[in-house]
């Protein structure tokens, strides 16, 4: 069995629209990246990766990308295409599914911010200078996610996710950087590319007993199929920084091959991790997507 697609648990797809574009939202191991598989194979789709650690090219096994197999049996797209030192950011994505839009597709991932850019239009933001990227990471280093949030414009920080220390870090950039809060950005936002009306949006919301034991279970294959050789192997190039570095379970397993964490500790902390990642997607998905068709399962 492959950590990728561990099986659809049960959806019928024969209410799902064979033309429009399908769009599959949900939380870390709810077996999004299965039921895409499926309706893929059903239509002649290619699969368009919509999670923002899938892309890195260092991860397969931890972010429990399409395994090899998958991507030769059906067509995938924006998997593993980024190198773990490169900078992606959702305007990265948007441009490079712009092309894809012409081909039938399903676009499946848990990044709720991709989505909401495909559907409601992004914000042209310049992008971040790198001396500004700098204090950035020093400030959040020194003083804390606190101190970042307190800086923001009001209207900025009224509608951040306060949890999620990436988001933060990018609006105080863009304030620092171009002077206006990142919520005045937004408010210029353009046309999206695919509104929601000319698509099949789903969203997957799993009982979440069902769901952390799912989450459990899966990181016990990473961990067989040979996720802490794939930390490993990644160890003399290893920078918290990098985005690619928010991988679920990577920064406690490179604790424990580091020698700070022994393996069980390791691995009980990913998976909590984990199940705290999916806690945040479901509350994203709850707020931001109220007119998806949902899907829920125990």
């Amino acid at each position: 069995m492959q950590t990728g697609n561990e099986g659809a648990v049960g959806f019928d797809i024969s209410t799902i629209s064979r033309e429009a574009p399908v769009l599959i939202a949900g939380p870390t191991a709810s077996g999004k990246s299965a039921l895409a598989m499926e309706i893929a194979a059903r239509d002649g789709r290619t699969v368009v990766n919509a999670d923002a650690l899938q892309v890195y090219a260092n991860w397969r096994i931890l972010t429990a990308r399409p395994s090899a197999a998958d991507e030769a049996a059906l067509p995938h797209a924006l998997y593993g295409h980024v190198a773990p030192d490169a900078d992606w950011s959702v305007g990265h994505w948007l441009r490079a599914v712009l092309p894809l839009l012409d081909r039938p597709l399903v676009i499946v991932g848990g990044t709720g911010l991709y989505f909401t850019a495909l559907t409601e239009g992004l914000a042209e933001i310049p992008p971040t200078p790198p001396d500004i990227r700098a204090r950035a990471d020093a400030r959040l280093a020194r003083d804390g996610l606190a101190a970042l949030l307190a800086d923001l414009d009001p209207a900025t920080a009224a509608r951040i996710d306060r949890q999620n220390p990436a988001r933060v870090q990018r609006a105080w950039e863009v304030l620092m950087s171009t002077g206006r809060g990142l919520a005045d950005w937004q408010a210029q936002t353009g046309a999206p590319p695919l509104p929601l009306a000319r698509s099949e949006p789903l969203v997957l919301r799993p009982d979440v007993d069902w769901l952390n034991d799912r989450i459990d279970r899966r990181f016990d294959m990473m961990i067989a199929e040979g996720a802490l050789d794939e930390v490993r192997a990644g160890l003399p190039r290893w920078d918290p920084a990098r985005p690619s570095s928010r991988a679920i379970g990577a920064p406690e397993l490179v604790a424990h091959l580091q020698g700070s964490l022994a393996l069980p500790d390791a691995i009980a902390a990913a998976k909590l991790a984990s199940r705290q990642y999916a806690k945040r997607q479901r509350t994203w998905f709850r707020s931001r997507m109220g007119d998806w068709r949902e899907f829920a399962f125990s």
